[in-house]
């Protein structure tokens, strides 16, 4: 066998072929005349349709993953999310930034942009990101997704 072509023959002298090896005789295409058959091990032909069917299907373009910032965070905490961040759009993830307002956080909104300014700037010295949707607040929260240049 060998991947030689043996030619035009009856259904059952294919059978009977197959079955000397050992094999399966598998069908390929029935478009044809007469449809053409291959001599093979079933379970390793469904096997390399399925990884050509994977390998067919697109690329995802990233996961999101979230960060999320406190309104009085520390540096060393900022650092530990930078950190973070970076690994994931190092991995080509979305990273989305929030900042939950609570109570009387909620008046003073500009600090809490003036945080996440803050974390996107220290990240940009470390790996260069683009911002995909501008800060916006959702609530009481503020939002905003970045991701690798």
């Amino acid at each position: 066998m060998g991947g030689k072509q043996l030619g035009i023959m009856s259904l059952a002298e294919a059978l009977k072929k197959a079955r000397e090896r050992n094999l399966d005789l598998v069908q390929v295409t029935e478009r044809v005349q007469p449809p053409v058959c291959r001599i093979t091990d079933y379970g390793k032909y469904l096997y390399s349709l399925e990884k050509k069917k994977r390998q067919a299907k697109p690329k995802k373009a990233g996961d999101l993953k979230g960060i999320r910032l406190s309104f009085n965070i520390s540096p060393h905490d900022l650092e530990t999310r930078i950190r973070q961040a970076e690994k994931f759009i190092a991995r080509g993830d979305k990273v989305k930034i929030e900042i939950i307002l609570r109570g009387r956080q909620r008046a003073l909104a500009d600090f809490a942009k003036e945080k996440i300014n803050q974390f996107l700037q220290k990240l940009n010295e470390k790996i260069p990101v683009k911002v995909e949707k501008d800060l916006e607040r959702r609530g009481r929260n503020l939002i905003m997704i970045i991701t690798k240049k």
